[in-house]
This record gives structure tokens, C-alpha cells and sequence, in this order.
């Protein structure tokens, strides 16, 4: 990764968080609040959604951008979703539950609740909500964290529903499913307070530890997404969507910092050059009557192939911008959103079958010189059409500067094209759904969730954890159970916090390693374990063959597993007979090397009676059979 002076660059960054609050409910109804496998869907149904007006009578232009092409949206409906979630009936009052936790939420982060909530929608027409609008509510603001740079700014946090999931895309159809659709989220806006990458993964996980300090959040893969906004004093601000891993921020910030620079540097040399982009379009099908490449052909007869011209760009189109990607892919990010398969320019070919006097055949036909760039665009006339307009937009934006755009996260930490930043004109009231008050009684009713942080200090100072075991079971999804199990064996000599800890963040990873699924290991699980353990049923050295062993066959119980494996069968003589032959086959190397021989001998009886009982009544046995033997002299 290249060092950036980000200070210097005019760096501006801030984040957008999006939590799931685990509630039992849904935002607007009174549907559980789960997710289900898609294959349950017991019906369907299908929508066509457009942009519309707002209150002021203007079209936002990210929603105008998103209609262009006609799609089907489909929808997988469940027995656990109703018809509020098919926008077939008005919403319900807002789930006070969802409301409590947003509030506590709003606490931990320092923020002011608003006097009166009023519920809005959102313009969303990419088909993730029924209704074409999300509904969001603005709940707090004036907020703030602590962080190694100094505090950073909680701008604001709305309550709104989560978006339907996004299953497959067929042709010109999108699959959703809408099980996901309506469950509640919490969205906290940080101020553009963020200096470097570092920075912005530290605030991060700083706001990540305060929304699992409450306890009501929902865990695992897609329950969390931060969104990125970044400018550069030259530059553009952006809205990068959907960042999944912590681990990617740094890679996007640095990256879009990366694209801006590059392309300022091909605007500058463009505007050297005196290069433009010509508004005409050509339309250069037959030309290609008799081409051999495949990917023409189809669209010779059933389609079309049209031609832009951009004037002195020759050797710019495959400059690279972000690992991997070029000037060209911004361009094909455009038509694609078209519903073409992208795009083909000049700086590339002859390639894809396209011939030498097919590319000299094109230029000559739109008078092209040899410092130019052509972009040709095969596919059926509308969507043509639109593709290379869009291409033409994209080519004079280089020229001009930086655009404002959203654009998605992409795996390897580059980013992608979405759609145009939204305007004003993309948020307007919710009739359906009454006004909130929030008094200030009611707000200072709401609990004050202690933080993760300072959970794991209590678990040094009380519960006699070292500092990194603390850490890890303050953050793990393993926290509600600890607390439970050091409760209860708080005053048992068989079991200590340190133990517990380690089987739940220690041992539970390492079977998951060894390549057993654990995660359908139970609650019940390990308080049947840790009641064997503390009724010396089984030994300690049992735990992780017995653990393996239930998460392999979850449905059983810990007793039904202890019995299987015959863990709790030993007898006490049978194991003292074995310790008196294995100390007098082994006579001489105790006269040698005396009570020490202790180490070495216990690894024989621990190989011969591990998990069936305590490795420390063993060493003692172990040890007093030594001892008789030395003083037998």
C-alpha cells in the first residue's frame, strides 16, 4: 500500500454504520424478526417499480438512473412474513422494543434524542423494498466517541427497516427474498472527523464494540455494514456501499484516495491535450456484416453496434486507477448499468475477434484520427443506446473533474460504480406511520448498557482473567453464557472463570480449526458439561473430545454424549493397579532420576486415562506410588 500525507491530500472521511437490532419483532409489524432459508418461500409475486415525484416535484437523480432499464422484481414470501412486507397493507406503529434499543444505543454514544420522531421514506427503487421507499426515522444527534486521534463526531442516528436480501439476478429479473425486509436497524452517521485509513478502521470497531456493548444486536455475517464517505480537497466526495469486513476499510479508503489522484492526473493531461468528446452517436453495425468474432455476431442481426468518439484520448482508456482496474472499467461500470455486458475501445483492439481493418473500417466511417479512442457497445437497440449515452456522460465527467457517485465495495478492497449520489429530493414523509414523543423522563428510563471495554477490566480485576482471555470473552458471542456459568461456580472448586473462558474462546475455535462445524453447539451443551465437570464426572482433559463430539451430533444431550464415549466409567482400583506395575516396571529410572521421574511417568498414565479423570487426582496418585516406592528403598 503507498504512503499518502492524507493531511495534506485534504482528506475527508466519515462513516455510515448500519445495525441490525435484534428485537423479536419487525420495524412495522409484528413478524419475527429472522431470516429464512430461501427454499422455505411458500408463494411469490412480482412488482415493477419507477422513480417518482417528490413533494417539490423533483425526480432524484440516483432513482431516475436505477429505472432506465424496465426490471422485474420478484419476491420470495414466507409463512413468517405478511402483507406489510408485500406493501398490500399500511404499516403498524413502530416497534417500541426497537425503539428502547436505539435509544440505549443513543446513550453510549453521548447523543440527544429528538423531542418528536417523525417517521420518512426513503426513494429506494432497485427493487430491495416493495414499496419502492425504505422508511427512516432520525432519532438522535450531537454524538461522540473517543479514538487515538482525538473525538469523532456522531453526526446522527436513524431507526429505519432493513432492505429485502437480494437472491439472483435472471436476465432482466431480480430475485429478493423478504424475510430480511422490515427487520429493524439502527444507522449512525460519524461527522467527516476521520484522518487516514488506520482512522477509520479504529472508529469502526470502536462503534462496533459500543453496538454489541448493548447486548440487542444481531450477530454474524450481513447483520453489519459500514458504508464509506471519502473526498480529497481536489476531488469528489463518494459513497462507497456496503464495506462487510473490517478488515477492507483501510484497502477502500487508501484505494479511493488512489483512484482520485489518477484521475486528476488523467484530467490533466487531457485538458493538455485540448481532448473532448463528441455528443455524436454512431450507429456502425454494418460494418461487422461479416465479422468472425462471437461476440458480435449475435448483435449483427438482433441488435445493434454503436460507436462513440473521444477526441485525443488514445493511451488513457487502459490507465490504471486502482489495482487491476483502468479508466476503461469506469467507463464499462457506466454501461453496464444499461444492461450490456460492457464495453469495447480502441486502446484494446484488435482483440475479442475484432479485426485490424474492422477497427480501420470504423474510424474511417466517424472520421476518427489516430490519437483518438473509439467505444463500440453491442447489444439490442434500447439498451444500446442507453449504454453508450451513459459511456459519453462517464467520458466527459474525465475532462471535467471527479463525479459525485455511489459506488460498491468491492472483495479485493477496489470499488464499483452503483449509481449517482442522491439529492434532496429523495426523502419525504411517512403518512401511514404517527409521531413519536420522546420525553425526557422516557429517555432517562432507558438503561445505560456498560461497555464491552470496560466488562473485560471487571473480568481482570474480579473475575481473575489475564488481560487477553478478558478481552476475548468480553467481545465473543460466548458473553451472555460466561457471565451465566462464572454465576454459578462462582464458589465451586472444581470449575474457575479462567476455565470457562478458555473452553468458550480457546478450545471452541480450535475444534472449529480441526474442521468440525461448531456452530450448532448449545447453550445446553456446556452447562451439562461444566455440571459433569463440577460433579466430578468427568475430567477436565474430556472437554474437547466431548465438545468435538456434540457438535458433530448436536441433537444429542452432554449426558447421552458422556455416556456414548464412556467418559464417566473408571474404576479407582483398576487405575492404581495400573500406576503400581507401570512404577515397578519402571524401578530403575526412578532410583535414577527420583521424584522426577513424576513428569515423564504422568504423560504414560495421561495417554492411558485422559477424559475419564482429573489429571490432577492422577498426577497425586501418580506421585504418592512414587514416593512409597523411593522410600522402599
Amino acid at each position: 500500500m503507498g504512503k499518502y500525507d492524507y493531511n495534506e491530500l485534504g482528506l475527508k472521511a466519515g462513516l455510515e454504520i448500519h445495525q441490525q437490532i435484534d428485537s423479536k419483532e419487525k420495524l412495522f409489524c409484528r413478524c419475527p424478526a429472522m431470516t429464512r432459508y430461501v427454499g422455505d418461500s411458500d408463494f411469490e409475486f412480482f412488482r415493477y417499480l419507477r422513480a417518482t415525484e417528490s413533494e417539490m416535484g423533483e425526480k432524484d437523480r440516483a432513482a431516475v438512473e436505477q429505472t432506465k432499464i424496465r426490471r422485474t422484481f420478484i419476491y420470495k414470501a414466507y409463512d413468517t412474513t405478511c402483507l406489510i412486507e408485500n406493501d398490500e397493507e399500511p404499516p403498524r406503529e413502530l416497534n417500541k422494543e426497537a425503539m428502547d434499543i436505539s435509544l440505549g444505543v443513543a446513550k453510549l454514544f453521548h447523543m440527544k434524542p429528538v423531542d418528536q420522531m417523525h417517521v420518512m421514506r426513503k426513494i429506494v427503487v432497485d427493487g430491495s423494498n416493495t414499496s419502492g421507499f425504505q422508511r427512516t426515522a432520525f432519532l438522535a444527534n450531537n454524538g461522540y466517541i473517543e479514538t487515538s486521534e482525538g473525538l469523532c463526531g456522531i453526526e446522527s442516528l436513524c431507526i429505519e427497516e432493513e432492505a429485502a436480501q437480494r437472491i439472483e439476478e435472471i436476465e432482466d429479473s431480480i430475485v429478493y427474498s423478504l424475510d430480511r425486509l422490515g427487520i429493524p436497524l439502527v444507522e449512525i452517521a460519524t461527522a467527516p472527523d476521520i484522518k487516514s485509513p488506520s482512522h477509520a478502521r479504529q472508529v469502526a470497531e470502536q462503534i462496533g464494540m459500543i453496538l454489541r456493548s448493548t447486548g440487542k444486536v444481531k450477530r454474524g455475517l450481513g447483520t453489519i455494514r459500514q458504508d464509506v464517505n471519502i473526498s480529497i480537497a481536489k476531488g469528489a466526495r463518494v459513497e462507497i456501499k456496503g464495506v462487510q469486513s473490517l478488515d477492507l476499510i483501510e484497502d477502500i479508503v487508501h484505494r479511493e484516495v488512489e483512484r482520485q489522484l489518477n484521475l486528476l492526473l488523467i484530467r490533466q493531461e487531457l485538458l493538455e491535450r485540448k481532448a473532448i468528446v463528441c455528443e455524436d452517436i454512431y450507429n456502425v453495425t454494418e460494418l461487422f456484416i461479416d465479422t468472425k468474432s462471437k461476440v458480435l455476431q449475435k448483435f449483427v442481426e438482433k441488435g445493434v453496434i454503436l460507436a462513440a468518439l473521444l477526441r485525443k484520448f488514445k493511451g488513457l482508456i487502459g490507465r490504471e486507477i486502482q489495482p487491476g482496474r483502468r479508466l476503461g472499467t469506469e467507463l464499462s461500470d457506466r454501461a453496464k448499468t444499461a444492461g450490456v455486458g460492457g464495453i469495447f475501445h480502441t486502446d484494446e483492439l484488435p482483440n475479442y475477434g475484432i479485426t485490424e481493418n474492422e477497427v480501420h473500417a470504423v474510424r474511417n466511417m466517424i472520421v476518427a484520427c489516430k490519437d483518438d479512442v473509439i467505444i463500440l457497445v453491442a447489444e439490442e437497440s434500447k439498451k444500446a443506446r442507453l449504454a453508450i449515452e451513459s459511456v459519453i456522460t462517464r467520458a466527459r465527467e474525465v475532462i471535467e473533474g471527479i463525479p459525485e457517485e455511489t459506488r460498491k465495495a468491492l472483495p479485493d478492497g477496489n470499488t464499483a460504480y452503483m449509481r449517482p449520489l442522491p439529492g434532496a429530493g429523495r426523502m419525504y414523509p411517512e403518512t401511514d406511520v404517527p409521531q413519536i414523543k420522546i420525553s425526557q423522563d422516557y429517555f432517562d428510563s432507558i438503561e445505560t448498557p456498560e461497555l464491552l471495554t470496560d466488562r473485560a477490566k471487571r473480568f481482570v480485576s474480579d473475575n481473575y482473567l489475564n488481560k487477553e482471555l478478558a478481552e476475548k470473552i468480553a467481545y465473543s458471542r460466548y458473553l451472555p453464557l460466561f457471565e451465566n456459568l462464572i454465576g454459578i461456580y462462582s464458589k465451586d472448586s472444581n470449575i474457575n472463570s479462567t476455565l470457562i473462558a478458555r473452553t468458550l474462546v480457546g478450545l471452541v475455535p480450535e475444534i472449529r480449526r480441526n474442521g468440525v462445524e461448531t456452530d450448532k453447539l448449545r447453550d445446553d451443551h456446556f452447562k451439562g458439561l461444566f455440571s459433569a465437570i463440577s460433579k466430578q464426572e468427568i475430567a477436565k482433559e474430556a472437554i474437547q473430545d466431548l465438545l468435538t463430539a456434540l457438535a458433530k451430533e448436536p441433537e444429542l444431550t452432554t449426558q447421552e454424549v458422556i455416556s456414548k464415549l464412556g467418559l464417566s466409567t473408571f474404576d479407582t482400583e483398576k487405575v492404581e493397579n495400573f500406576i503400581k506395575k507401570m512404577v515397578r516396571e519402571k524401578g530403575d529410572f526412578i532410583k535414577d532420576k527420583g521424584s522426577a521421574a513424576l513428569g515423564p511417568l504422568m504423560g504414560i498414565v495421561m495417554k492411558e486415562y485422559r477424559g475419564t479423570l482429573d489429571g490432577k487426582i492422577l498426577s497425586q496418585m501418580l506421585k504418592k506410588e512414587i514416593d512409597t516406592f523411593i522410600d522402599q528403598g
